[in-house]
């Protein structure tokens, strides 16, 4: 993996996988530092934002289908 003190921000899927972790609490201190040394906070809330949203309708959708072939 990359050194965090590399002066690049974080790639579109570091942090999309920065989010995730976050959203399941197993961020690693590596990342963590990394994400609040170069990456930009408006683009973690958007990702954190979109991410939520993603995760809540598929969840819908899998208790909808559950419910629709369970005859409910």
């Amino acid at each position: 993996m990359e050194d965090p003190v590399d002066n690049k921000p974080p790639s579109f899927w570091q942090m999309l996988h920065s989010v995730m972790a976050a959203a399941f609490g197993v961020q690693s201190g590596k990342n963590r530092t990394r994400d609040f040394t170069h990456g930009k906070p408006s683009h973690f809330v958007l990702l954190g934002v979109v991410f939520t949203a993603v995760f809540a309708l598929t969840l819908f959708a899998i208790v909808k289908l559950v419910l629709h072939f369970a005859g409910v």
